[in-house]
């Protein structure tokens, strides 16, 4: 017998995928401690953990993966035969398609003009309270990428527009927002994108309750704060127009209070989801619901799933640690909208969760 552990490591299968397959009864554990509820499986199964595996790295709908391995060790495998051979056409297919949308797309990019990039100046000069700046990187910082494909979403964007400064992070699947006040720049908008690293700096010199410098010479961007300064290059990337992608639609408004909403998430019940990728890894996602008298719920399984919203747990509970309040404003819209976080006190501070769509 193996443990869950022992056959994640074999099958090339997540622990939570297991127990994912475990209760939508793809794979079965042999075996359930009935005291500690702990899985565990017999060595036949192992090869079906691993052809598992192959189907989901191929991309193969759960239901037709159940065929599969309903029907692989039988006499008949005709059927077998066929879903494979059926899924591969799709796949097929929708290579085409997608080369003959991307090649559309090329085309219309390479005959866009280049929009104008916002201005640099060689002489940018600003004040702003330490601890604005500090809440502002605070709040948004969780949401930063680490993605190396993704190079300009790798730090921080400084967003410097009139008395404003607003600082801005994505990975694509969450975005968050901050705005401090600022003095000493008036002029035209300016964007910079500081790396992560740098923007962990900064924020390490901002203790006091003075104000502090930044400055903007070129592609370099110095704080400085009484005697002591952190400087860097910017990266060389346009960040995307978060400004376009913070206009949700209109959407339920919960007023939660922090500390007993984290608990719910954190011991309430998640569904599995895998996501596709050379790892293998999987999410667990909370199932969020708004009840008749406008209150947010932990949903569970055998709720409706129209009704639910899915989200990475992780994440929820990294922008309600970043919300930095005792109470935080949920707004949940229709199930593949944006979740969006937002302060009761301070509407320019914000972040936004993208959801899952939900597997039957």
């Amino acid at each position: 017998m193996r443990s869950i552990g022992e056959m994640a490591g074999a099958s090339g299968l997540s622990v939570s995928a297991l127990r994912f397959y475990d209760r939508g009864g793809v794979l079965v554990p042999a075996w359930v401690d009935p005291v500690s509820g702990y899985r565990w499986y017999g060595p036949e199964q192992l090869g079906e953990a691993r052809l598992l595996a192959r189907l989901r790295r191929a991309g193969m709908p759960l239901a037709d993966i159940r065929l599969v391995l309903a029907g692989w060790f039988s006499e008949d495998t005709d059927l077998v035969r066929k879903l494979l051979a059926t899924h591969v056409r799709r796949l097929e297919a929708g290579l085409s398609d997608a080369r003959n949308e991307f090649s559309t797309l090329r085309a219309l990019l390479e005959r866009r003009e280049k929009p104008m990039p916002l201005p640099r100046t060689h002489a940018v000069s600003l004040s702003v309270s330490a601890p604005e700046l500090a809440d502002a990187l605070d709040a948004v910082r969780f949401a930063a990428s680490t993605d190396p494909e993704l190079p300009m979403l790798g730090g921080l964007l400084f967003d410097i527009e009139g008395q404003t400064l607003d600082v801005v992070a994505t990975d694509r699947y969450r975005m968050a927002v901050a705005r401090a006040a600022t003095s000493g720049h008036a002029e035209t908008r300016v964007q910079i994108i500081v790396p992560s690293p740098l923007a962990d700096a900064m924020r390490a010199l901002l203790g006091g309750e003075e104000s502090v410098r930044i400055a903007v010479d070129g592609d370099r961007v110095t704080l400085e704060t009484g005697d002591r300064q952190t400087a860097g290059q910017c990266l060389g990337h346009d960040f995307p127009d978060y400004r376009r992608l913070v206009n949700l639609p209109a959407g339920q408004r919960a007023l939660v209070d922090v500390a007993t909403f984290q608990e719910a998430v954190e011991t309430g019940p998640v569904r599995t989801r895998e996501v596709s990728g050379p790892d293998e890894t999987a999410a667990d996602l909370s199932l969020l619901k708004v009840t008749a008298d406008g209150a947010v719920t932990i949903g569970v399984d055998g709720d409706d799933d129209q009704s639910l919203v899915a989200v990475n747990r992780e994440f929820l509970l990294h922008a309600l640690a970043a919300g930095a309040r005792d109470r935080l404003i949920l707004e949940i819209g229709a199930p593949a909208a944006p979740i969006a976080i937002r302060r009761p006190d301070d509407e320019d501070t914000f972040s936004i969760l993208m959801p899952f769509r939900l597997e039957n």
